[in-house]
């Protein structure tokens, strides 16, 4: 049993910000949060030395362990680019588990991450959800497959059409590309007896069309997103919109269908012509837009270190310290379907926890320990 005392908590929870309570952690779970005087004898205990405690950060999107730290081709896994439709692949056997970046990870406060593959593809692959510690290296993988992602826009054009002279050199041929993939699913759906070959390529669109797991769909323009929305109304599909650099400018139809978006990466520079209205502030837009939001770093676009870094500056662009601190707990977790088991300390809940020294978004703050699943790891170098 652990014993987590010694800091303000900010649950994201029903119970807000909690002073003087103590948090009980029995095996991977909360099993109570309670007065000071109600520790139990023989517990393990953890100090937050007068910091803040919250719940561990979610990233949503990235590419830990499949686009390596320091590795150039010898730790390149996130695109296939043989076959702009690869729904059959999966990000879990290409994850590195030893990748450096899961360390940086922790010292960020993150402890789940959901790595996929990359935008190169108009299908890409299955995406595994990932604990940032575990006792061993199969104790990582939290969820798989838990998404399916797919991309629109630039990449895929750039990708077959001037490299591989094939389709699609156009938003019309990877809109169409998509549309197809699912249309011969959908139609494949029911069939009693399918062919080995057309069945394993077509199982994880066939989760997609049941809503056994979401469509995670690249797209930076607001055509592409808009193109994403009719796609999710044709096929009657859950999307959830990864990047969405110009959601502002479609808000009411993306609150209309009630579709969350993954905002990032912000702490980068505007690396090419979809990226022109990146900006912090688009999180305060989309917030009085009623669009519901996460953060996402796309490691390693932004080190993934950063997270609580790029949340930081939303706030300092007008965004409230509530939301922004959503964005990267509670609003992944309910997107992902996972808001049962993570993004808020409440009990029963798994014990995903994070301290820091000070305020997470005072920028001379530091880790001082994080808790995923009971598991405790300190940060060696907090002073």
């Amino acid at each position: 049993m652990l014993v987590i005392s010694g800091g303000k908590i900010i649950t994201m929870g029903p119970q807000g910000t909690l002073q003087s309570k103590i948090i009980i952690v029995e095996g991977d779970r909360i099993k109570a949060i309670t007065e000071a005087d109600d520790v139990p004898a023989n517990a393990q205990h953890l100090d937050a030395g007068g910091g803040y405690i919250l719940p561990g950060f979610i990233d949503a999107h990235a590419h830990i362990g499949l686009d390596e730290e320091i590795y150039r081709v010898e730790g390149d896994d996130v695109n296939e680019t043989t076959d702009p439709v690869t729904p059959q692949l999966q990000a879990v056997d290409g994850i590195h588990f030893r990748d450096l970046a899961f360390q940086d990870a922790l010292r960020g406060g993150i402890t789940r991450v959901m790595s996929m593959p990359g935008s190169a593809n108009v299908i890409g692959g299955q995406a595994v959800f990932l604990k940032t510690l575990a006792a061993d290296m199969s104790g990582m993988i939290y969820k798989n497959p838990w998404g399916l992602k797919a991309a629109l826009g630039e990449n895929p054009k750039r990708v077959y059409g001037e490299q591989q002279k094939k389709a699609p050199r156009t938003r019309m041929a990877s809109a169409s590309l998509l549309r197809e993939a699912f249309y011969k699913a959908a139609r494949n759906l029911e069939k009693e007896s399918l062919d080995p070959e057309i069945e394993y390529k077509q199982m994880p669109i066939f989760k997609v069309l049941r809503k056994e797991m979401p469509l995670l769909l690249h797209a930076h323009r607001s055509d592409d997103m808009l193109t994403a929305l009719r796609l999710k109304e044709e096929f009657n599909i859950d999307i959830i919109i990864q990047h969405a650099t110009e959601a502002v400018l479609i808000a009411g139809e993306l609150r209309q269908q009630n579709v969350p978006v993954f905002i990032g990466p912000l702490l980068v520079n505007r690396a090419k012509v979809e990226m022109q209205e990146v900006a912090f502030k688009n999180a305060r837009l989309l917030k009085e837009r009623g669009v519901i939001f996460s953060l996402i770093s796309d490691h390693p676009v932004t080190p993934i270190e950063h997270l609580r870094v790029s949340a930081a500056l939303m706030v300092q662009e007008g965004l409230d310290e509530e939301t922004a601190l959503k964005a990267i707990t509670l609003h992944p977790a309910q997107a992902l379907k996972v808001d049962n088991e993570l993004g808020s300390i409440e009990v029963g809940k798994r014990a995903d926890l994070v301290a820091f020294d000070g305020h997470p978004f005072d920028f001379r703050s530091r880790v001082k320990w994080v808790v995923v699943d009971g598991q405790v790891w300190h940060n060696s170098d907090e002073h």
